[in-house]
């Protein structure tokens, strides 16, 4: 591997689990600054038709191919099944690709949970001020945090939150079967069903021009309601 920087030699412990999906432009950066922090990251290229997994093996990453494009969802479980292959592994943290995410809040969810008796914790963009958001998409996300909460059974604030940390024998007992947006909210209800325990800490979801122009549009949150509704 090839990092612009040195990797981090805390952490040794972690993976970081990216879906990467056309990011050429960014996915660079992204994986360098997070190697700072975490030494060890594999990004599931899920069909891309740049160069973003040549990008991020260039930038240090470890890189899973899929062949073509299959879903977030699918490139998540991709990942899971990747990193739990490593006896060494303890923890796996799910990070996006486009630069939203901050490696200090994963690193400060992995922390806790190796003090803490939890097996997740959830990111959550609503516990404090950082995260600014257009009052639309506050709406339509609250909108599914309520869906999901009644039907799941976990109480949440954010539902549809990409980063979150789980130990290895907590992820073991997830498993991904809605292979595009609506994956977030089957995590949530495996979680109530297996009875993992769970918490919240509060994170920065970083609104860029680039993010949000590759980000999830309204119209895609609400087809993520009627997607859970009808399966």
């Amino acid at each position: 591997m090839i990092g612009s920087r040195e990797p981090a030699l805390d952490n040794i412990d972690t993976w970081l689990v990216v879906p990467l999906y056309n990011e050429s432009s960014v996915i660079f950066d992204v994986i360098s600054e997070a190697l700072l922090t975490f030494p060890k990251i594999v990004c599931v290229d899920d069909g891309s038709t740049d160069s973003s997994a040549e990008r991020a093996e260039q930038a240090g990453a470890y890189v899973v191919r899929h062949p073509i494009n299959l879903g977030q969802g699918a490139a998540l479980q991709t990942g899971f099944d990747y990193v739990l292959r490593d006896s060494a592994a303890r923890f796996v943290v799910t990070f996006d690709s486009d630069g939203q995410h901050l490696a200090a809040d994963a690193a400060r969810m992995v922390e806790r949970l190796r003090h803490e008796e939890l097996d997740v914790i959830l990111g959550s963009r609503f516990l404090d001020n950082r995260t600014s958001a257009s009052p639309m998409k506050r709406v339509v996300l609250k909108l599914a945090v309520k869906f999901t909460n009644l039907t799941t059974g976990v109480r949440l604030s954010d539902a549809h939150n990409g980063l979150r940390a789980f130990t290895v024998e907590g992820l073991a007992k997830i498993r991904i079967r809605q292979n595009r947006m609506a994956h977030a909210s089957e995590i949530v209800a495996q979680i109530g069903r297996t009875r993992l325990r769970y918490a919240e800490e509060p994170v920065h979801i970083v609104y860029t021009d680039y993010s949000r122009s590759k980000g999830q549009s309204l119209w895609n949150s609400v087809n993520i309601l009627v997607e859970l509704i009808l399966k």
